[in-house]
Formats: C-alpha cells, sequence, structure tokens
C-alpha cells in the first residue's frame, strides 16, 4: 500500500498528507488541475469508494503500480456506512491513498469528489446515515484528540491539491462528474488549465463545485462537452450503479466501486478510447479481484 505508517499518529499522518498533496501539485503531468497521462501503459479507473478499505486493497492489486506504466485513478474515498463507536473513521483510507501517492509520483490521481470537497469546506452531506462531515470531523477527534485540528488541516490540504480530471491522448476524460445541464451554461471551461482557486469550490457558481455536483446530463450535453472539451469517451462517479457500471449515454459510463457489486475499468493507453457501452461490457467486478494478503493459506 505504500510506506508505513502508524494511522493514530496525528504526526505521521500529516505529513504524509501534507507531502502527498506536493506530491501532486508538482507531478510532471499536472496541466492546470488536470492530469495529462501518455500514450503508452495501462491505466485502472476505480467509481466511488466510500471508505471501503477491503475494496480499496484490491483495486490497489489489480492497477499492479510496481509497473512504472500503469495508472491508476481512484475518486470519493471518505464517508462510508462502516462506522466505528457511532464516527467515521475514512480518515485512514484517505491517509493509505497519500502513500500510495509518495509510493508512486505521478502515477495515482485521486480525483476531487463532491464529499472530499464538502469536508474541506465544512459543509454538510449526507449518504443516508448521519451527516458525513460531522462523522467524519467526529473521527477525528477520536483518534487524535487535541492533534485533530492539525490532521483536519492537512487532510484539506490534500483534497485541494486532487485534480479535477484525468484525460488520456486518446480522448478518455475521468473525473467524478460533469455540470448539470442547467449549470453548464456559467462553467468556466478555463478551471482546466489552471490553479483552482478558493471561489471555484464555493456554490452557486464555482467551477469546481458545478464539476463535481453535477447530475441529470443528457446525450444532448455530454456531446456538447465532448466537442468542447475534446473527448471520446467520459468515464465518471458521482451516480449510484446498481451493477457497479452503467451506461448514460454512448459516450458517458459511470462506475461504483463501494458495494459488493462495484466493479473497475481497465483501458490500454496505447489503444483506441472505448465507446461507453464498451467500458461497461467490459468492467471488472471488484469480488472476483484478490488482494495478496487474502490469497494466503
Amino acid at each position: 500500500m505504500g510506506p508505513n505508517i502508524d494511522l493514530r499518529d496525528a504526526e505521521q499522518v500529516s505529513a504524509t498528507l501534507e507531502a502527498a498533496a506536493e506530491s501532486l501539485r508538482s507531478a510532471p503531468c499536472r496541466v492546470g488541475c488536470v492530469h495529462v497521462l501518455g500514450d503508452a501503459g495501462r491505466l485502472v479507473v476505480a467509481g466511488d469508494l466510500h471508505d471501503n478499505p477491503i475494496h480499496l486493497d484490491r483495486i490497489v492489486a489489480f492497477a499492479k503500480l510496481d509497473n512504472p506504466a500503469n495508472h491508476l485513478v481512484i475518486q470519493e474515498l471518505i464517508h462510508g456506512d462502516r462506522l466505528v463507536n457511532g464516527v467515521d473513521l475514512s480518515y485512514r483510507v484517505v491517509a493509505k491513498v497519500a502513500s500510495l501517492v509518495l509510493r508512486h509520483p505521478g502515477r495515482v490521481h485521486p480525483l476531487l469528489a463532491n464529499h472530499e470537497l464538502c469536508q474541506m469546506l465544512g459543509i454538510g452531506v449526507s449518504k443516508g446515515y448521519g451527516d458525513g462531515t460531522a462523522l467524519f470531523r467526529d473521527g477525528l477527534d477520536y483518534v487524535f484528540g487535541d492533534d485533530s485540528d492539525q490532521v483536519d488541516a492537512a487532510m484539506a490540504t490534500f483534497f485541494r491539491a486532487m485534480p479535477l480530471a484525468v484525460r488520456t491522448p486518446r480522448g478518455l476524460w475521468c473525473s467524478h462528474s460533469i455540470p448539470s445541464p442547467e449549470t453548464v451554461d456559467r462553467f468556466d471551461d478555463g478551471i482546466f488549465g489552471r490553479a483552482i482557486a478558493d471561489d471555484d469550490y464555493r456554490a452557486p457558481r464555482g467551477s469546481a463545485y458545478l464539476m463535481v455536483w453535477g447530475r441529470g446530463q443528457n446525450a444532448d450535453e455530454v456531446e456538447m462537452l465532448a466537442q468542447r472539451w475534446g473527448v471520446t469517451t467520459f468515464c465518471l462517479g458521482h451516480a449510484h450503479s446498481e451493477d457497479g457500471a452503467h451506461v448514460v449515454t454512448p459516450r458517458m459510463a459511470v462506475l461504483n466501486s463501494d458495494h459488493e457489486r462495484g466493479r473497475v475499468a481497465e483501458f490500454d493507453l496505447a489503444a483506441e478510447t472505448p465507446s461507453a457501452e464498451e467500458i461497461v461490457a467490459e468492467a471488472i467486478p471488484i469480488q472476483t479481484i484478490r488482494a495478496p494478503a487474502e490469497g494466503r493459506a
């Protein structure tokens, strides 16, 4: 998973998050707030994870990151339903992903999602079991006590460094979502070529906010954005997928990786980008993947 850190040590967790943030910001593949990959190697893309550490281990095993040609896109790490003593401890998954970023610089790409945006701004958000933002902060207080503010600030630094999208020369676009049809006219495409500013994260007009909260996309809007952004196929998260992957439009597929039917997609960066239908048809059930530790007798 990466360099071993003590997940109960505020100094180690904070230092890992801050170093990983700097690694994301300074990655050679970073252009503005987008990570632009090359046209060789293999890319694994996961959907929403929501504090599923078993699936994280399996996804990382499947990505085979020890091969320097391989990349991993992962998203929406926090706010699951696996509460411990009534609090959310999904900070542990974030710290593990930060360790991966440091171990494989420029090849692990955690995307900014709406739950991370809400957490870093202190805005309430729920998946039906209470305010995830408050439960996450309660988890930091539970583990770190008086040092929880330090870890909270480092978390926000890491979240702010996350790219808004990953794209490939052959037209694959990965992001948590894209703007809703009713907000796309006020979305600033220029955000992709620059650093994300504080106002970009805020409702109702911030472009990062509009990007990660987008819902209800239709074929006309997706086609328009594909032409505008030079995209062949969008591979997104954010929407629930009962079967782990589904087609929204011929150019847009959605993945989920947090539940028992969750799936991931893999791409040959040297090959033509598949259609949304092909992505869904070939997506791999996470339950069929085994992390190395699970394979031991």
